[in-house]
């Protein structure tokens, strides 16, 4: 029997938001009205809502002796995430994420990654990942810490099956780039500009298909308020929204990866797997912060 049922691998940041009267461009100005330090990162956000849900999680990443890498580390403990695969270092910094929210929800992020980006592969427990049924993948911004998440892929035992958050930042580098994970990714969860830029084409339905091809089991796109569309190839679902006021979309997409990737660990048909994805967004949105909203097991109960 795995240890876990889900490892994440991805940056660990603090997540510093700024509540906004609306979001700046160039040469504008704007004021601060509420500010809001909780603990984030991509794949980290995906394996709190899993262990909320009850499923068994894991996390290989990279934090400094700091105050920010201590939170996090405390951060992860507390909500039940195993964290014997992240490595403290003395020098450098943890990341951290700018977030500026305006009243609609909508937000701009700046990223200072921090140590997160010089993950050697020598440094990472292999063990450790193959003990997963499940590998959560989300995106570097450096060469560094992408570099080893390939070579992980590589040699992970066919057991172990890959999920992917790809990120804008891993869809800027494009297919080629990416084309050794995918070709071992199970399930893929980009939303519908992501995947736009990844393949420079327009039409998600058509840029399902192209991903099938390069060796993805299940794609699920996130539509945003239009909801989700997955597909495997031989079946496809266009799965609505729940309906719901939003504070924040900080994390809705994460939230969404830890909805679906419980219902396919639970054996729930595709469909429910894109409510449950659906179900665990609405959720987060309603709150400011990816991690404050996010759903324990009982909740899902409102689903049936």
């Amino acid at each position: 029997m795995k240890k876990f049922d889900v490892v994440g691998f991805g940056a660990l940041n603090v997540d510093k938001l700024y509540k906004v009267n609306r979001v700046a461009r160039e040469d504008e100005e704007s004021f601060v009205v509420e500010f809001k330090e909780v603990c984030g990162g991509s794949a980290a956000n995906t394996v709190v809502g899993l262990a909320r849900l009850g499923l068994k999680t894991g996390f290989i990443g990279k934090v400094s002796k700091d105050r920010e890498g201590r939170m996090l580390l405390k951060e992860l403990r507390k909500e039940g995430v195993n964290t014997e695969g992240i490595i403290v270092v003395e020098e450098g910094r943890s990341g951290v994420v700018l977030g500026f929210v305006d009243p609609k929800g909508e937000r701009a992020l700046y990223v200072d990654p921090g140590v997160n980006d010089t993950i050697e592969f020598d440094e990472i427990s292999k063990e450790y990942a193959f003990q997963a049924r499940f590998l959560h993948l989300t995106s570097f911004v450096g060469e560094k810490s992408f570099r080893t998440q390939k070579r992980l892929v590589e040699i992970l035992p066919e057991n172990v099956k890959v999920s992917l958050d790809v990120g804008e930042l891993y869809a800027r580098r494009g297919l080629e780039a990416l084309e050794s994970i995918l070709s071992r990714t199970f399930v893929m969860m980009p939303n519908v500009k992501e995947l736009q830029i990844l393949t420079k084409k327009a039409d998600y339905k058509k840029n399902t298909e192209l991903l099938l091809e390069k060796g993805v089991k299940i794609v699920a796109v996130k539509l945003g308020s239009k909801g989700c569309y997955v597909t495997n190839g031989k079946e496809s679902h266009m799965i609505e929204a729940f309906k719901v006021k939003v504070v924040d979309t900080t994390g809705a997409g994460d939230a969404f990866c830890a909805g679906f990737l419980y219902g396919l660990i639970s054996g729930k048909s595709l469909c429910e797997c894109g409510r449950l994805g659906n179900f665990v967004a609405s959720k987060c949105i309603m709150n400011m912060g990816a991690r404050a909203g996010l759903p324990c097991i009982e909740n899902l109960k409102l689903l049936r």
